[in-house]
This record gives structure tokens, sequence and C-alpha cells, in this order.
């Protein structure tokens, strides 16, 4: 057999057959081992089976979470939920009641965002094919896993056959050369390489993550590179399994354990690409020298290290002409310095940064200090059980003596569907994965950093360089 890499390798282990729709010779029935799902983006999937009169295949290979549109108030479980959200995760309850898929509720300690807690119970595990009906699934793919969003009509085909019609993407290999400096972590990687090659240069390919500097990344690391896969126009975001992956996993609850473990381990450590496997394209980033990052305009591309400035509008009449229309957005100027911009609203949080790492990282940066007078600034632990870790460590005494509001699980901010979210022009530093204009809220103004540079842009009241923030102290 030729070389493979690991996409081929994990595409090949779930083909069921070759299909050909529209005469297309890459498409594949494929099966799909595992699905998350929550409230807002299933409903019309679950109005499809009672339509059709069918059930759902094998419930428990399915998991259910209320995320995206849920309350992140402390009184959340003593005060009714009303509205869309409300009646969103009412119908989820009863959706995964009436189908048998096992549900964790709000009262459940393991509740969090989807992409946080797949990885925390071990319900992801390297070499498995995971759907969500959510663009970020993607995450997954830091174990190995191929792992993708679907919409909700194909939410309904993998609840009813855990299969799915899928295109074979095309390979690119991404290589992280060097190693990153002080207060440099895998969002500004992520921001960095998006803004050197383009929001759409991975569009139609399975990105692989290499190199040193993801050898020694943390999996929480590893989960935000894979996240922001999405926002380079990829769909799919993978690393091999190693060490690293392993011993995050043992132990886990919905992961193998004992002797299956270690069985299970040796086939996971053979994911990985064949040292003379080809690539459909190949980009580099070197990592030497590279800055905290920080976005300008309503793209992720919009990135700048943060000693950069707002750039001049190109030559090409179009492209100046959406240029102008970002600046307008964002209440900036060509040439302007962002260091030092006032913020309005600082978000901490996601399933890009709101892992007990990116606390720890916030943490560090916050400690010691008050959150600058007439800034709003928020926590957001993206699971219940990051919650319990970080005030195990007494994160959570550093934020609220800084004046951080310390909040219950949820996507919160980072999407806007519940009452977490900007008035027309606020500026936000936040640790989301997007700042598309009206993301976190009509007239919001969003710029994306890493959770230091966001806890430091907090307690200075503006946008700074954390490197420059923890010298002065």
């Amino acid at each position: 057999m030729s070389a493979r890499t690991l996409y081929h390798k994990l595409w090949d282990a779930h083909v069921i057959a070759e299909v050909d729709p529209a005469g297309d010779p890459r498409a594949a029935l494929i099966h799909v081992d595992r699905h998350l799902l929550h409230e807002c983006s299933t409903h019309q999937s679950f109005a499809s089976l009672r339509a059709s009169h069918r059930g759902v295949h094998r419930p428990e290979t399915h998991l259910a979470v209320p995320d995206h549109a849920v309350a992140t108030q402390e009184d959340r479980l003593t005060r009714p939920a009303d509205g869309a959200a409300g009646s969103q995760v009412a119908e989820l309850a009863r959706n995964a009641a009436d189908f048998d898929i096992p549900f964790i509720s709000l009262a459940d300690p393991r509740q969090g965002i989807v992409h946080v807690i797949g990885p925390e119970l071990g319900f992801t595990l390297p070499g498995i094919t995971l759907a969500c009906g959510d663009s970020h699934t993607s995450t997954h793919g830091a174990f190995g896993a191929l792992a993708f969003g679907i919409g909700a009509s194909d939410c309904a085909t993998v609840l009813a056959t855990n299969a799915i019609v899928q295109r074979r993407a095309d390979t690119l290999k991404v290589e992280l050369r060097g190693l990153p400096g002080r207060c440099v972590g895998a969002k500004d990687i992520a921001l960095a390489l998006i803004a050197a090659y383009g929001a759409g240069f991975a569009a139609g390919h399975a990105v692989e993550f290499t190199g040193e500097a993801v050898l020694r990344m943390s999996m929480a690391a590893r989960m935000t590179l894979c996240n922001m896969a999405i926002e380079a126009g990829a769909r799919i975001g993978l690393i091999a399994p190693d060490d690293v992956t392993l011993e995050y996993l043992r132990g886990r609850p919905m992961a193998p354990s004992g002797a299956l473990f270690e069985q299970a381990a040796a086939y996971w450590l053979s994911l990985r690409s064949d040292p003379c496997a080809v690539y459909d394209r190949e980009v580099s980033l070197d990592l030497a020298g590279l800055e905290p990052m920080v976005t300008w305009g309503t793209n992720p591309q919009d990135a700048v290290p943060i000693s950069g400035l707002v750039p001049q509008p190109p030559a090409e009449i179009e492209a100046a002409r959406q240029h102008g229309k970002t600046l307008a957005a964002m209440g900036l100027a060509p040439g302007q310095s962002l260091v030092g911009l006032p913020i309005d609203v600082v978000f901490i949080g996601s399933c890009t940064n709101g892992r007990i790492e990116d606390l720890r990282e916030a943490a560090a940066a916050a400690a010691g200090r008050k959150v600058a007078p007439g800034v709003r600034a928020m926590v957001v632990p993206g699971s219940m059980a990051v919650r319990r870790q970080a005030e195990a460590e007494g994160l959570d005494g550093i934020f609220r003596d800084a004046g951080f509001e310390w909040r219950m699980a949820g996507c919160s901010m980072c999407v806007a569907m519940n009452e977490d979210r900007l008035a027309p022009g606020e500026r936000c530093a936040a640790t989301s994965n997007r700042n598309f204009e009206g993301r976190q809220g009509r007239g919001g103004r969003t710029h994306l950093v890493s959770p230091a540079m966001a806890a430091a842009a907090a307690v200075a009241g503006c946008l700074v360089d954390v490197r420059h923030a923890e010298s002065a102290r």
C-alpha cells in the first residue's frame, strides 16, 4: 500500500461505500462513530425524524448538551429561562428523552461547551469520526479524530443511520517551524497563520499541523489550533496522536480503560502520516520572532502583531472599498496603532480559549491587579469541570478580586445567543474564534486576542502588549 497521510488513514477506515452523486468521484458514504448535539442546531433534525417515522440508530453514540444559548449567570438554575433560548434548551431535553439519547442538563456537573466536554469525558477519541452541527467541530481533530461540522438535515441523517455522504478533501500540511517566544501561544500562532495566508487559504482541505512546536503543545493548545483551522477555510484540522494525547485520555470516563486502553493506544499511535506521504499542498510558518497578535478588522485574517499598525488600503479599487468599510465598522483609521486603543468589554472563554490552561494564563496576567474603571470583564469557563478546577486552584479568587465577573459554563459572548452581548459601539477584547461584524452583538467591535492579552487589556483599559505589561509590574 502506498504511503498515506493521517487524513487518508482516517478516511479509508470509515468508508462504507463509494458513491458518485452528480458525477463526483470523491464522494463516499462514511460511518460516523460519534455525534454531539446542542440546542441550536438539532430541533429541525428531530422534526425530520418524527415526520419520516424514523428512530435514532445506536443512541449511545450520540451525546446532547445545551451550551450555545444558555445563561451564564450563577442563578441560571433558579430563574426561569425565557424567550427563544429557553425554548431551545427545553426542546433539546425533550428530544433527547423521546429518542433515548444521553443528555447532559444544565444541572449536570459535566455540562459545558460541546467541544470542551467531548474531550473531557473521553467521548472524543483518536481514530474516530465525530460530527456535530457546529463548524468548530474541527477542534476534536487535535486528537487525531476525523471531526467535522454538519447541517441540520445531515444531523438527522447521522441520528438515523450513523452514516453520511461526504466528499474526500484535499490535504494540506502546515509546518510550524521553530518555537514561539514568551507570551505567544496557539491563538497567536493561528491568527498569524491566517493573516499570512488569508482566510480562505485552506478551503477544501483537511489541514494537518506538524512541527516541533506542535509536539510541545498541550492538548488544550492543540485544540485551539484545530479549532481555528475553520477560520482558514478548512473543514478539518488534524494533529497526529502521541504520548501527550494518551496521557490526556488516560482515565477519562468514556475512554477505554485497563488492557483495552493499552490496545487502543497502540492503534492510536499508528495514526500518523507515513514518512513519504504526499500532501496536495504544504505551507509553513516561522514562529521565531512571532509576537502576540490582535485583529483590527472583521475577519480573523485581519490580524497584526500587537506592535503593528492598522494596514493602509490596498491599491485594487474593490479591495480598498471593502477595507474602508471594515475600518468604518471598527472605528479605526489606516496607520493607527492598536496599542492604547480603549476597550469597553473583555470576554475570556469560548471553545477556543475556555479551558483550564487558558484560565491559568489569564489569571497570571490579572493577578494582583484591578480591572480598569469603566471596563466590564467576564470569565466564562468552557465547562463546569473547568470551573471547578479553576476554583480548586484559586483562579476564581484572582478574577473576582481583580473585578472580573466569574460565570457558569457556556458559549456566552462568543456567539451572543444569550444575554451576554455587546451594545452598539462597544469595543471588546475577546478570546473567541470569530470577529465577524455583529457576531458578539449588533454594532459591537471585536478584537481577537489570547487569554493573556485579554486579561492584560482588562486591567489596562486598552489593548496592550502583555509582555510589556508583565515587565512593568
